[in-house]
């Protein structure tokens, strides 16, 4: 059902049809440089058709950029073009726990606000557990309480500073958090809740 929903979407609308697009992830660019030099390691959960991969590459830093639709990583290569040439794009299922590697750096900007069941959140954070270093960090971008009840048509769970605690758990231990006001392409106004926490160890 995910991938259907996902090669639906990414197969059928551009940018300017998807809430989700930024032009430019400043926010995201910024909270990530802040937990790691650009030597460091990352995988971007979901990445889409973003231009984050290319832009964190060039940068310096080691991607790998994974996502369940086929088509979102097709339009991500060719939005970044060479900027992305030495980024790991890598098509699959973050609940199936694919081999990622180790990273110095988890970032997910509204993959995990999907995740309404708790086994599947048990599975992804099972496969975040796994693949950041002791030390390293997630960066975790979802829906406010005050953001929307669902997103491209399916529900979301909305976070703050206490339920992501929670969620994460004991191991994780709470950097910093930050709100963004996301403006969709249409102009309509949509309240994300950021997250930043360190791997205990």
């Amino acid at each position: 059902m995910r991938l259907g929903h996902w090669e639906g979407v990414y197969g059928s609308k551009d940018e300017s049809e998807l809430s989700w697009h930024q032009d430019d992830p400043l926010l995201s660019n910024k909270l990530i440089t802040a937990c790691s030099p650009p030597a460091g390691s990352l995988v971007d959960v979901g990445g889409g058709s973003s231009l984050l991969g290319g832009q964190l590459a060039q940068q310096g830093y080691e991607v790998t950029v994974v996502d369940i639709s086929v088509s979102a990583i097709e339009r991500a290569k060719a939005r970044t073009g060479a900027a992305g040439a030495t980024v790991n794009w890598l098509v699959g299922d973050i609940l199936q726990q694919p081999d990622l590697g180790l990273c110095d750096v988890w970032h997910d900007r509204a993959v995990f606000h999907f995740l309404t069941h708790e086994d599947d959140r048990h599975a992804y954070l099972a496969c975040l557990h796994k693949t950041v270093r002791p030390g390293g960090h997630v960066v975790l971008g979802a829906f406010a309480v005050d953001g929307p009840m669902q997103c491209s048509g399916l529900p979301v769970e909305r976070y703050d500073a206490s339920s992501v605690q929670l969620v994460l758990g004991d191991a994780w231990s709470l950097v910093s958090t930050e709100q963004e006001l996301h403006t969709t392409p249409w102009g309509k106004n949509q309240l994300f809740f950021w997250a930043v926490a360190r791997l205990r160890g």
